[in-house]
């Protein structure tokens, strides 16, 4: 059977990515330039600086990408583009740049929902076991997904409010941590004490979340810390903190593993990097007898990598599209 090569590119955010991925599951070669360093600046990611530097980054990037593989635009199969969700600017760059290519060189086009790609980070270098319950954690998901196949899956809980990700951001400013703060969050936590007593978030049978009030805890803990005169230690409120973001995500995933009977567990979403998430849930998959996956570090926040592994299954099924389609800020997954 011939290989496939899909050439992938993300632009949803502020990385500008390119990469190359053969039949779904080996990486070829990826480039990746980041702008944290530019939006640490202003505390978080401005939309026009982010389509500006993807603008003047892209065609570097794409060039780059192919030089460093040693291939040509004879040897890909297809190319894959995140289309949505993101921002809006951003995604324009890279989805323009996707169909510029595939114009130029004759070559299908592939439109990749950006979540889809975060579940498909899994699939590199070990490919995907079915049935899998998904737990998708980043800056604008919490979502559980029962997965039967590639293309059969079910929404079985999300966030009622603030995306997990989202609430380590918002606690990092409390806590004057600068941007990103859920990376330092995560460092502090292990030197830490869990000392503060902060309330776990929506605990009950559903399998949604819910976040905002966990962030409201922590501000308000924080403006009674400092009424008192007393001194914020942040190790412990990191500690206390992301021990409930914890319990909250694997309690409600665990039983859902249980209640559908399933053994297959996998993360995905930039928060999956997070070490003490991913470490207690290996540590109870150990003990329920799961089958437990997370991405490779390198794969967890924003690639072009992950794009061109779900571009892979999706363009072997057929799902193509025209030059036609256009960018979707709020797409939806499912």
């Amino acid at each position: 059977m011939k290989d496939v090569y899909i050439l992938g590119i993300e632009t949803s955010c502020d990385e500008t990515s390119c990469s190359i991925v053969k039949n779904g599951v080996e990486e070829i070669n990826t480039v990746i330039l980041s702008q944290v360093d530019i939006h640490t600046l202003y505390g978080g990611v401005v939309p026009e600086i982010a389509s500006r530097n993807h603008v003047k980054d892209i065609v570097f990037v794409i060039e780059k990408c192919l030089k460093d593989s040693n291939l040509s635009m004879n040897d890909i199969d297809a190319i894959a583009v995140t289309y949505g969700p993101g921002l809006i600017g951003s995604l324009l760059v890279g989805l323009e740049a996707a169909k510029t290519v595939a114009y130029i060189f004759n070559k299908p086009l592939v439109p990749v929902h950006h979540i889809r790609g975060h579940i498909y980070a899994n699939s590199i270098g070990n490919g995907m076991t079915f049935p899998l319950l998904a737990l998708i954690i980043s800056g604008g998901h919490t979502e559980l997904l029962y997965m039967k196949d590639h293309f059969d899956y079910k929404l079985i809980g999300s966030t009622l409010d603030d995306a997990v990700g989202e609430c380590y951001d918002k606690v990092a400013r409390v806590m004057d941590i600068p941007y990103p703060g859920g990376p330092e969050i995560d460092k502090l936590a292990h030197q830490g004490n869990d000392t503060y007593n902060l309330p776990i978030p929506l605990d009950d049978d559903s399998f949604n979340f819910s976040f905002s009030g966990l962030k409201s805890a922590v501000i308000n803990l924080a403006h009674n810390l400092e009424q008192r005169g007393e001194k914020l230690i942040k190790g412990d409120l990191a500690c206390s903190f992301q021990n409930v973001v914890i319990k909250s995500l694997t309690s409600k995933t665990i039983r859902a593993m249980e209640e559908y009977d399933i053994d297959n567990l996998i993360l995905a979403g930039g928060v999956s990097a997070n070490k003490g998430i991913r470490d207690e849930f290996a540590k109870l998959s150990s003990e329920k007898g799961f089958n437990f996956s997370t991405p490779h570090i390198k794969y967890c926040t924003d690639n072009a990598t992950m794009i061109a592994a779900a571009g892979y299954y999706l363009y072997i099924n057929g799902h193509v599209s025209s030059l036609e389609i256009d960018a979707e800020s709020g797409a939806k997954f499912v």
